[in-house]
């Protein structure tokens, strides 16, 4: 793959689940919002879950706190439909005591007694088990035609120094029972998850520790046996020089007098000061444009599908998550 745009591939066109990871800072719950939209454009309906407990969708649209219900968060181009889940694990775990040991009444008094909050400290790896088995019964789920109830699910994951953990459910499976519903539902997740219809796209910014981290978790991915899906690139800004000048102009190699002379030619009669200002604004615009290519470069490494997204200057609203979804539209998103 070359540092330039890959798109959204036919493979990933037929991907169903898929979780949204990077750096914290990089803006992955904007960029899962964002992807949400363009999946749910055409007509399509798209859930987006998120786990860590931050009701990070509910500021992102400016609606209430999501409860741990479903619910209808904003509408797409041609139709679509965006809804959003805000998984709770108390909630989680109570739901699998009625639904697996008709344990309902029970398990509203285990949890008043604390024993929920026990039961996912003693074995740390229910949680995830619980947090995934949710989302794989999202993705499963089917109306009385046996059509799916949701085309795509979006889940902003836990950060890239987290995710393969999250994910990795066969690991935590060893802290679970041999045998039972619970491990029987971790079962069907792991198959989800090491699956052709999941995909873990990595949100990044062209910077060199978010692309060093990124990189890793690639290799973690892979390592793990789950699917990288496509690079995220955010808040890219376009450069202001022309490419053959940008290396010198980092070296620092600005001739002042010939900025002058153009400044000159355009009309503009600045002070001395002014235009050293305008060189030294030149210099390190140069050196942060070389060390976006090398960032591109070392991204490349990763041989996958990449789409950039533009900065926005004016803060992340509702108008600016349907600019982006736009953005992703144009590079391939929800297209069949």
């Amino acid at each position: 793959m070359t540092s330039g745009l890959a798109g959204w591939t036919e493979e990933l066109a037929r991907t169903r689940l898929h979780f949204v990871t990077g750096k914290g800072g990089t803006g992955k719950t904007t960029l899962a919002a964002a992807l949400g939209l363009a999946l749910a454009s055409g007509g399509r309906r798209v859930l987006l879950i998120e786990v860590e407990g931050r009701q990070g969708f509910a500021q992102l649209f400016d609606t209430e706190p999501l409860p741990y219900a479903e619910q209808r968060i904003a509408a797409a181009p041609g139709g679509g439909e965006l809804r959003a889940l805000h998984i709770d694990v108390e909630a989680a775990l109570l739901e699998y005591f009625e639904m697996f040991y008709n344990l309902g009444f029970a398990g509203r008094t285990l949890r008043r007694m604390g024993a929920i909050e026990f039961a996912t400290t003693l074995a740390p790896g229910l949680r995830d088990v619980l947090l995934t088995g949710k989302i794989k019964e999202c993705v499963g789920r089917t109306d009385a035609d046996g059509r799916y109830a949701y085309d795509a699910v979006v889940v902003d994951a836990p950060p890239t120094g987290r995710v393969v953990k999250f994910l990795d459910v066969t690991k935590a499976l060893t802290d679970l029972a041999k045998t039972g519903p619970i491990r029987g539902q971790a079962e069907g997740v792991v198959r989800l998850l090491h699956s052709g219809e999941t995909a873990v796209h990595l949100v990044t910014l062209l910077e060199e520790m978010p692309v060093r981290e990124t990189v890793e978790a690639v290799s973690e991915l892979d390592g793990a046996d789950l699917r990288p899906g496509s690079v995220l690139v955010n808040r890219v800004r376009p450069p202001r020089l022309p490419g053959r000048s940008v290396t010198s102009a980092a070296d620092g190699r600005v001739d002042a007098s010939r900025v002058r002379t153009g400044l000159t030619a355009a009309g503009l009669d600045l002070p001395e000061s002014t235009v050293d200002a305008l060189v030294e604004e030149t210099v390190e615009h140069a050196i942060r444009v070389a060390a976006e290519q090398r960032a591109r470069e070392q991204l490349a490494e990763a041989d996958l599908p990449t789409l950039e997204l533009p900065e926005i200057t004016d803060g992340v609203d509702v108008a600016a998550l349907y600019e982006l979804a736009d953005v992703l539209v144009d590079q391939g998103v929800g297209q069949q």
